[in-house]
């Protein structure tokens, strides 16, 4: 069975279609499969909906967390609660179009663990976002050796990768990293970004300024490096001014004032205003990470009341 993942945060416009489309894709190929939504927290009529296809659609299930916990909470409660023996996950706007899937589900069949569907272009994003992504992209890579350009959320896993991503104890996590970062046997697959079905984006400048510093800092050390680096230059430049201050000084040459020290000052104070706040930025996800609170909280699960259902008509 083929498990299908679908985040949703404010997809009212989304829900109905996503679910028809796929539903009707997969019964014409024959594919067994179960269409998990996952409602991050929504403030719209997301829920609404996805519970009433639960209750017309026995291949829908639903879950609805408390409040909103992020995409990648989603994304892993999704594969905490899939039971297929493979998984995909799909963004709710079909911008991730869903004929790609039956390559997929075929390329796993042929043996393939973790099928990658990768963009053969970035569809239409503004000059800010596409300079944005790769500059991340490629401190990723320098930095972690994970090379993430052209990646996306839209991957099918083994059960094999699910269990292993599901025993991760970490609570700050990158999917996409993470995917990469276990293994296995990997292929991919090239897609085009198809435009949004309906709706707006939920991604904003500042969403994904945040979204790319908590990753970098969760899976990787290069801004502690960046501060070593700068230690570095800081003290190269230090020692030149002391040897052209002492040549000066000997020469009777020596400025008068305190302009090299008030320079010296505040070169050094900014660099170290600048070290302490990464150093205290890291120790607050290692407090995050040690009080180790659920990546989510799911409040209802449409299987738990199928049970309950059957088991009150079993009576």
């Amino acid at each position: 069975m083929l498990s299908i993942i679908i985040p949703a945060f404010n997809e009212e416009e989304n829900i109905e279609n996503t679910a028809d489309v796929i539903s009707s894709l997969m019964d014409e190929n024959g594919i067994d499969c179960e269409i998990i939504f996952v409602d991050d927290g929504s403030r719209d009529r997301t829920w609404e909906l996805i519970d009433g296809l639960t209750r017309t659609n026995p291949s829908v299930r639903g879950l609805k967390f408390s409040r909103n916990f992020g995409k990648e909470g989603a994304i892993f409660a999704g594969l905490k609660a899939c039971l297929g023996d493979c998984a995909v996950v799909i963004d709710c706007d079909l911008q991730h179009p869903p004929k790609v899937m039956l390559e997929m589900y075929n390329l796993w069949k042929q043996g393939y663990e973790v099928v990658e569907a990768v963009k053969a272009d970035r569809g239409k994003e503004g000059l800010l976002y596409k300079l944005f992504a790769k500059g991340f992209y490629r401190m990723m890579k320098n930095s972690a050796n994970i090379n993430l350009d052209r990646a996306s959320d839209y991957k099918l896993m083994d059960r094999k990768v699910i269990d292993a991503l599901n025993e991760m104890p970490e609570r700050l996590t990158f999917f996409r990293a993470l995917s990469s970062w276990v293994g296995f046997k990997t292929t991919q697959v090239e897609f085009v970004v198809a435009p949004r079905n309906a709706g707006k984006t939920k991604w904003n400048f500042k969403k994904l300024f945040k979204f790319a510093l908590n990753n970098i800092t969760s899976f990787t050390s290069l801004p502690m490096q960046i501060i070593t680096v700068t230690g570095i230059i800081c003290i190269i430049g230090a020692i030149i001014l002391a040897v052209q201050t002492l040549v000066n000084f000997f020469c009777g040459n020596a400025a008068d004032g305190f302009t090299t020290v008030i320079l010296l000052q505040l070169i050094i104070g900014s660099v170290l205003m600048i070290g302490l706040g990464i150093i205290g930025y890291y120790i607050s996800k290692i407090y995050e990470e040690i009080k180790f609170r659920p990546r989510y909280i799911v409040s209802i699960d449409t299987n738990e009341r199928r049970k309950n259902n059957a088991d009150n008509s079993g009576r």
